[in-house]
């Protein structure tokens, strides 16, 4: 008989902690590890994560600690569930403490500020491992109904189809059904571009502007997805699929989502600052709207939406003003 499947999973944030009750329901042996002790102990005794799944009863296969040498030893997958922004610093501490053959699976759905390296692309250069040892997970998963094991599916991405597939094995639940697919560059920027899409929408929806906007809105996004995704030689289809199309309409029309929430605060007319005190978690679209807009710029592609955001966002520009200024461009074909 073979043995359990070990899955470590750094970061107990939702998504994260999520994630880990479906590899644990999928028969894996799932450790969490978590920075603050006390969040640990909740964990492991009262089967709860009380700070950001309150209320959730947690597989008896899943535990948590906060040793991260003891989280990583002998994983045959790490999964990195922490905002985008701080991986880089984060994976260099635990670098040397990652299993000899770890696939090294990324939940996390940004561009790097600086850079603009996709958080894959961060993960090879700090882990120093090759493209076969790292996946991504991605597609409409809004933590919260997954936790409630309502239905949902995702994409499974990996370079190397054979690695996808073992990850696609190892979270295959009644509940969780994942796609495999080697479009790695795709995938990523799907789930990306539709945070700052999602904060866009949000801030539509804020200043009440209706569900035309909204329409218009989620679909010229997809299409700046997808422009960028064909200069970074990603593949069109992965944009209409549950990456793409799915996780936008997903983020762009749930109150569970971070990025439209934070949006339709700003449009309702909180500062930058008044949204961010009453956000809990991160809203990855805040900054990656930035390193998105610079990733876009250096590959020549046009993405208005994404700087009509860093410029509401970041700018101080007014949402009433940054609308005009969208609303007034020259008219163009649909498809340029």
């Amino acid at each position: 008989m073979s043995k359990p499947v070990k899955a470590a999973v750094f970061g107990t944030g939702s998504w994260g902690t999520a994630f880990g009750m479906v590899l644990a329901d999928a028969g894996c042996d799932v450790v969490l590890w978590a920075r603050r002790p006390g969040l640990v102990e909740a964990v492991n005794s009262t089967r709860t994560n009380p700070d950001y799944l309150p209320g959730v009863e947690l597989p008896a296969n899943l535990r948590a600690t906060a040793d991260a040498a003891e989280a990583a030893r002998d994983a045959d997958f790490t999964v990195l569930a922490i905002p985008s922004q701080t991986l880089r610093g984060n994976l260099a501490e635990w670098k040397p403490l990652l299993a000899p053959d770890t696939v090294l699976v990324s939940l996390m759905k940004g561009v790097e500020l600086g850079s603009a390296m996709r958080m894959s692309e961060v993960i090879g250069d700090v882990a120093g491992v090759g493209a076969d040892r790292i996946a991504v997970v991605t597609g409409p998963n809004l933590a919260r109904e997954i936790a409630a094991r309502m239905p949902a599916a995702a994409v499974v991405a990996c370079a190397d189809e054979a690695v996808a597939r073992r990850l696609q094995a190892a979270c295959h639940t009644p509940y969780f059904r994942p796609y495999t697919n080697t479009d790695v560059a795709g995938c990523e920027l799907g789930g990306a571009v539709k945070n700052v899409i999602g904060l866009a929408v949000g801030i539509a929806d804020g200043m009440g502007l209706g569900d035309n906007a909204k329409g218009s809105l989620i679909t010229r996004g997809l299409a700046e997805t997808t422009r960028l995704g064909a200069a970074l030689g990603a593949d069109p289809l992965t944009f209409a699929g549950l990456a793409g199309l799915g996780d936008l309409v997903a983020t762009c029309s749930s109150p569970l989502s971070r990025n439209h929430t934070f949006g339709t605060n700003l449009g309702k007319g909180m500062t930058l600052e008044e949204t961010v005190a009453v956000t809990r978690q991160t809203a990855e679209g805040v900054k990656s709207c930035e390193s998105v807009l610079d990733l876009a710029r250096r590959h020549g592609v046009d993405m208005p939406i994404t700087e009509t955001v860093v410029g509401i966002v970041h700018e101080g520009k007014p949402p009433v003003v940054a609308l005009k200024e969208l609303m007034s461009r020259s008219a163009k074909p649909e498809r340029h």
